[in-house]
């Protein structure tokens, strides 16, 4: 409880101060990109460390659908990463959850920048080659809609489609 407190005090005084001080350490730990990234494939240790960090990041997004696609392709395909496809996973790692999930499977389009990522491209052509092998075209919005999601608790049930998400 001091420390909220203490916080609260303080960051008004951060920002009315005519001198701001840079806070470091607090957000810059979970932000990343790929000029900040250190990418050392040089000795066994430093790329099993960059690997593990990168598997948790995509492993526990906090987006259930995201760590299970995500956690088992990083899974599948870390290992035989170059430096370049490092880059391009931490990219899409700090795509936001919502966003990424829509582009993936093909609610939205992607802007172009992800798309030509080549793990993202790869990513998407494993959930959209699942979608087609595993749902009926019944339970899927068309390509470029949002999905239903939930049951419909203002109707009741009623005038619901038979099939697919409700």
């Amino acid at each position: 409880m001091a420390n909220l407190r203490r916080v609260l005090l303080t960051v008004p005084r951060i920002l009315n101060s005519s001198n701001p001080r840079p806070i470091t350490g607090s957000f810059s730990r979970f932000y990343s990109s790929n000029d900040t990234i250190d990418i050392d494939l040089s000795d066994e240790e430093s790329k099993r460390r960059l690997f593990n960090r990168l598997l948790y990041r995509s492993k526990q997004r906090g987006f259930l659908e995201l760590d299970l696609v995500l956690g088992k392709w990083v899974q599948d395909h870390i290992h035989s990463m170059d430096e370049n496809g490092v880059k391009s996973l931490v990219h899409v790692l700090d795509l936001e959850n919502p966003d990424l999930w829509k582009w993936l499977t093909g609610q939205e389009q992607p802007p172009e920048t992800v798309r030509v990522n080549p793990v993202f491209a790869a990513v998407q052509e494993k959930v959209m080659n699942n979608l087609q092998k595993y749902s009926s075209p019944e339970t899927r919005s068309s390509p470029g809609q949002p999905w239903v999601r939930g049951w419909d608790d203002f109707k009741k049930g009623r005038d619901s489609p038979i099939t697919g998400n409700q």
